[in-house]
């Protein structure tokens, strides 16, 4: 992956992008007048970041351009301001103040959601093991104004980490986070909208392994959740309490900890 910017771009900008570059490793490079694809073949580089005004893109060959927005996420985020319920934050039994390590960030929208409803005084770590969808992650939680105030205070608490989830694990200390959140990429879509197409060439497919969630439960001072297609095997086989929805596609499976 390269990091760039659009043409012309401002000195703060600039300044964005290589500042970018030197969190992620990934090298800065000069735009100039080069297309994405002038620029993938001079670089030997067909993944493409690219830092804008009001926007982060990222660019790969076959796929359209993937941009940060929270996306589903904005609308569930309202929702949560209004005072209403999220299936989610109830499975988890997430209260305001609560710390929460999501260890499959994705395009981060379950990492806002705990944000917003965890306030100021919580803590929200979201692991992403893709370099390319870590570095939008990075700045796209960094930049993004959403025109809301407490949404754009949430994503920019969130503690963006560049990680695979089970060697980050290994490395906390026992019940040091109150919960683990899980949301592995379904092996079978259950839709193929615009958002998550993109992402799924970036995901982790890997299936979640028992020595994952056995960390998690060592970890978790409350609770350990896992959101999965509706009635998955994959509740039962990994120790979960699957949370059944009316009409709904997905459920959360929950793991209550004991201490």
């Amino acid at each position: 992956m390269i990091i760039t910017t659009g043409f012309d771009p401002i000195p703060e900008i600039v300044l964005r992008a290589q500042q970018l570059a030197e969190r992620t490793g990934a090298p800065y490079v000069l735009r100039a007048r080069f297309s994405m694809p002038k620029l993938a073949e001079r670089y030997g580089d067909e993944e493409i970041l690219v830092v804008l005004q009001e926007a982060v893109r990222l660019i790969s060959p076959g796929l359209p351009p993937m941009e940060f927005h929270p996306s589903m996420g904005f609308v569930r985020a309202k929702r949560i301001l209004k005072g209403e319920s999220d299936p989610m934050l109830e499975a988890a039994g997430m209260l305001p103040g609560d710390s929460v390590l999501d260890c499959t960030a994705g395009l981060g929208s379950d990492s806002l959601l705990f944000a917003v409803h965890g306030g100021e005084d919580s803590v929200v770590t979201a692991l992403e093991s893709s370099l390319p969808l870590y570095a939008l992650l990075l700045e796209g939680m960094s930049q993004y104004i959403s025109g809301q105030l407490k949404v754009n205070e949430a994503l920019r608490r969130i503690q963006v980490v560049h990680s695979e989830h089970l060697g980050y694990l290994r490395e906390q200390p026992d019940n040091s986070v109150d919960i683990v959140y899980f949301d592995p990429m379904f092996r079978v879509p259950l839709t193929d909208s615009a958002a998550i197409s993109p992402l799924r060439r970036f995901a982790n497919t890997a299936a979640l392994t028992g020595e994952s969630v056995a960390e998690a439960v060592r970890v978790a001072r409350k609770a350990v959740l896992l959101k999965e297609k509706a009635l998955s095997g994959e509740f039962s086989r990994l120790g979960f309490t699957e949370q059944l929805r009316s009409s709904s596609k997905t459920s959360y499976g929950v793991i209550h900890i004991d201490n």
